[in-house]
């Protein structure tokens, strides 16, 4: 029975509401004579939209076990995360747990077959999708897939845990091994952070980026140096509205995503978080920039001083494994008023306010800071003619720029954002 095998596991345990755990709780049931058609279906719905959900094909028990061991946190996953395969006493421990996990890996659901049409069991055992949407950005199926072929290969148990730590030393494990980019969430109610993966990231590089060669020069330095493990820094950039500064980090992760880089979203309302992610990823073998998007407050907010502290301030070290990075249309990012000034000190020639070192303080806790202005008109027409060429948008250039011009007085000036509609628009096919 799956329950004496599965026991029998000491790092890879079937976690409550697992599909692994229903699988488990359907068999017994079935031997008892106990487990209705429906509780069998429903085990066999969570494999097949696993899969789906992924793009993948083939025996979906065995993928589902692959995904189970790559992403299950345990002592031993992460203690190879962080380090070379070695053979020590985690080694041996877990590779009990591989021959479990070789011998399930056979399993045929053959208790099963009486319970419900057979036809779905061969199905599930030999799926095939003939249009798989994946919704991971990190390619898990073609991952999981690979794995498989490699898996099924092996001669021994050894060969069989060598292919999981050599995936675990290249990638790491869990939700981090599988997508590039998360947002923090809460979860049970709000008592727990959660990061949720973000499944489908744009595809944008910087090469796609024109005009901003200097700031995405700068911007690549300092991340550069970040995930090579050399001292960087927190950066800010700042600049006009639809300048590319958001899309300068998206790129980022599409440049450094191979290197370990990870990209956390947070936002305003979570800054008193901040301090508890920084516990949940210091020890993970990857570099994560925490990014926050259009970051700015007004006098009466003071999130901020969340920030401020997390950033510089804190008794707690900043893991070296950590940088901010945000984005602001603004370089001051607290509003100030001329009421600000009222508080202003005079010493000798010194004139000092309290009130406005405060506000402007938070800027300069970002030890780079880059600047984003709108593009000028020529740099405003070689986007166009760049994104339009690449969308097969086919016009004489004259007129090209002509609808650009047009287009931009009437949608917010000039900008990359702007450029980026107007070829939008011309490549939907509809006529001014």
């Amino acid at each position: 029975m799956l329950r004496e095998e599965v026991n029998g596991l000491l790092f890879f345990r079937a976690k409550s509401g697992s599909i692994l755990s229903d699988i488990i709780d359907a068999e017994e049931r079935s031997f008892r004579d106990t487990a209705p058609e429906a509780t069998v279906l429903s085990v066999m719905n969570r494999l097949v939209s696993l899969s789906a959900s992924m793009g993948i094909e083939g025996n979906l028990w065995q993928n589902y076990l692959i995904h189970f061991a790559l992403t299950d946190e345990n002592a031993y996953t992460l203690s190879r995360e962080r380090s070379e395969a070695r053979e020590d006493s985690f080694s041996a421990l877990a590779l009990g747990d591989y021959a479990i996990l070789q011998k399930l890996m056979d399993y045929d659901f053959s208790e099963f077959r009486r319970l419900i049409n057979p036809v779905i069991i061969d199905n599930i055992l030999d799926f095939h999708n003939s249009k798989p949407a994946s919704e991971y950005s990190g390619a898990a199926g073609e991952m999981i897939t690979a794995m498989r072929e490699k898996l099924i290969a092996s001669k021994s148990t050894a060969e069989f845990k060598a292919i999981f730590d050599a995936h675990y030393e290249s990638r790491g494990t869990g939700d981090f091994a599988y997508c590039d980019a998360f947002r923090l969430v809460s979860a049970e109610g709000g008592n727990k952070l959660k990061f949720k993966p973000i499944r489908a990231t744009e595809k944008v590089s910087f090469a796609d980026m024109i005009a901003y060669e200097s700031q995405i020069g700068e911007l690549k330095r300092n991340t550069e140096a970040f995930v090579e493990g050399r001292p960087a820094n927190n950066v800010l950039l700042y600049g006009d509205s639809g300048s590319g500064k958001s899309t300068s980090v998206k790129a980022l992760i599409n440049e450094y995503s191979s290197r370990g880089l990870r990209i956390i979203e947070i936002h305003k309302h979570q800054f008193k978080c901040i301090s508890e992610v920084l516990k949940r990823v210091k020890t993970r073998n990857y570099r994560f920039i925490l990014y926050i998007d259009d970051l700015s407050f007004e006098e009466f907010e003071i999130e901020y001083k969340y920030l401020k502290a997390v950033i510089e301030g804190d008794l707690e070290i900043k893991p070296e494994n950590v940088l901010i990075y945000a984005t602001s249309n603004r370089r001051h990012l607290i509003k100030e008023t001329f009421a600000d000034r009222k508080d202003m000190e005079h010493i000798g020639e010194i004139h000092r306010s309290d009130t406005i070192e405060e506000k402007t303080s938070l800027s300069t806790r970002f030890g780079v800071q880059i600047y984003y202005p709108s593009p000028a008109r020529q740099e405003y027409h070689a986007i166009v003619r760049d994104l339009a060429s690449k969308a097969g948008v086919e016009m004489d250039e004259a007129e090209l720029f002509v609808k650009a011009d047009a287009w931009e007085i009437r949608h917010g000036g000039v900008s990359c954002r702007t450029a980026r509609q107007f070829v939008d628009y011309l490549a939907s096919g509809k006529e001014e």
